[in-house]
């Protein structure tokens, strides 16, 4: 019997291309997990990483052996941090009751040697007294990347050693947050301080991007829909637009802000990581890695930015609102960007001549994220002239946010007894198809695929350094004083610049064509 057993998984292994193809993400039902945060006194812990657990607590995912233990400096007891979480924990007050009886707290420094490691290990190894089952440590580090380092020296050698003999199905894992490095050098500084403490497959290094809604379902679309193989290229595609708006300026919390700039801060990350989901061929496997290789694969592919291949800004009083030197955190003669647009080129067989434009703004007229894929007008146009044509280009649009939508602009016969022409859309609005549907937070997504095991969703040392690759040169040149800012008034459209540099991108608007969302959208939004 044993022998037959042995040998049917030996037929099995045996006949995959590679183990990837034997990969699956699933949560161990007997597993005693224990989830640390680190930094839980800060904002990010009780604005984002608490009420993320806590969503995940009330719909049933997190296992039922789950502790879940805030570690930082403050002075505070189990009931302090209660008080501290309540405010952000939105449900019924039974329900909030009861997740943070799973919550303790433990008071320590985040030096290597701190004595809050071992309460910390103390703790995790009472909760897994539990025969025969296996063991989950997540490490979540809602903390600033200088301490990295040492807070990763002290949970290695303190919280991540399982035991002589641990469960097949036991792990280490740790979440950290961007931005990972300043450039190419210190991110592959930081990378191997935490790699030789974590390997690769322990590290999770977050982009709450790749958590939304339209991010993860790029590669569903592209890949599980033929109708959009055909024209998703070079030879169809004119230019593709990027964009991330913000409607509001730094609010007196520009000192974090002015040491990174826009590009470090958004585009570097968040927009790249978008570029790359649209821009990748397909993958071998739905497998983290082999989609992750196609990604770093299409970044490889971009030659690193120069100053004229930017449009750079910073914003100004306007509107009755400060201007960006005016916040008292900013030093007076800051050269810090609120507002790029970077053209860059990918040099592949699919993509050689087509501009994709990043760019990112704050103070801006709006906040949204959209990805705009403009495509070349008809090249022998039977209604209307050949400007008219120009003007109306299809488009396929994906708005991230507010109020998650995808739609198409496509040329129509204007409604009437003229045969007039018109831009209009098909549509699918999120908020509208699916209403009964609650939309996770990116940060419930990704804690989640964490827990499973999934780092479809997290961003690879590769991929890191291929993308910081690609901005470092022109970062160290506006470090040095070199790139000029255009100044542009708080809640405009944003430097007058960008226009003829989009115009010059391929771009070409829409003559009075303004997409309507939906009110269900507009309700989400």
């Amino acid at each position: 019997m044993a022998t037959d057993t042995a040998k049917k998984s030996y037929n099995r292994l045996h006949s995959m291309a590679s183990f990837r193809d034997d990969w699956d993400c699933k949560i161990a039902p007997d597993i005693t997990l224990s989830i640390v945060v680190l930094g839980a006194s800060g904002d990010l812990a009780k604005k984002k990483t608490f009420p993320a657990l806590f969503a995940l607590y009330k719909q049933g995912f997190l296992p039922k052996a789950t502790q879940i233990i805030g570690y930082a400096r403050s002075k505070l007891t189990d009931e302090a941090l209660h008080e501290r979480l309540t405010p952000y924990l939105k449900g019924e007050e039974q329900q909030v009751a009861k997740f943070l009886k799973l919550c303790l707290y433990v008071q320590g420094d985040y030096t290597p040697d701190a004595p809050g490691y071992q309460q910390l290990s103390q703790h995790i190894e009472e909760w897994e007294q539990q025969p025969n089952s296996p063991a989950g440590r997540l490490f979540y580090l809602a903390l600033p990347p200088y301490v990295y380092p040492e807070v990763c020296q002290g949970l290695s050698h303190a919280c991540s050693n399982l035991g002589p003999n641990p469960h097949s199905s036991s792990w280490v894992r740790a979440i950290v947050e961007k931005p990972f490095g300043n450039d190419l050098d210190s991110s592959e500084e930081l990378c191997e301080q935490l790699g030789a403490l974590f390997p690769e497959n322990q590290l999770y290094r977050i982009d709450h991007y790749l958590g939304k809604e339209l991010s993860q379902n790029l590669l569903v679309m592209r890949w599980a829909n033929p109708i959009f193989g055909a024209w998703w290229n070079r030879h169809y595609v004119n230019n593709v637009q990027i964009s991330f708006k913000e409607d509001f300026g730094t609010q007196g919390r520009g000192g974090y802000f002015d040491t990174y700039g826009i590009i470090r801060d958004v585009i570097q990350n968040h927009l790249t990581q978008l570029l790359a989901l649209i821009a990748m061929e397909c993958p071998v496997s739905n497998h983290p890695d082999d989609i992750r290789d196609e990604k770093c694969k299409v970044l490889r592919c971009i030659a690193p930015l120069k100053l004229e291949d930017v449009v750079l800004g910073q914003y100004t009083a306007g509107n009755g609102q400060p201007g960006y030197l005016e916040d008292s955190t900013v030093p007076d003669d800051s050269r810090a960007p609120t507002y790029a647009a970077c053209r860059l080129q990918i040099n592949n067989e699919r993509w050689a001549g087509v501009p994709f434009v990043l760019r990112a703004g704050k103070a801006l007229n709006e906040r949204s994220v959209v990805v705009r894929i403009q495509l070349h007008e008809n090249p022998v146009p039977l209604f209307g002239s050949q400007g008219a044509q120009q003007q109306m280009r299809n488009e396929f649009v994906m708005r991230l946010q507010p109020g998650e939508a995808i739609y198409a602009k496509m040329v129509v016969k204007k409604p009437g007894l003229e045969m007039a022409t018109d831009m209009s859309e098909l549509d699918l609005s999120y908020g509208e198809r699916y209403s009964d549907v609650k939309i996770p937070d990116a940060y419930e997504r990704l804690i989640l695929d964490c827990i499973r095991g999934d780092q479809q969703h997290f961003v690879r040392r590769d991929e890191l350094r291929a993308a910081w690759s690609i901005f470092t040169p022109l970062l160290h040149a506006i470090d040095r004083g070199e790139a000029q800012l255009e100044p542009y008034e708080y809640g405009s459209r944003g430097p007058a610049g960008q226009d003829p540099f989009l115009a010059a991108a391929g771009y070409k608007r829409t003559a009075g064509y303004n997409w309507k969302p939906s009110k269900s959208s507009e309700q989400a939004a």
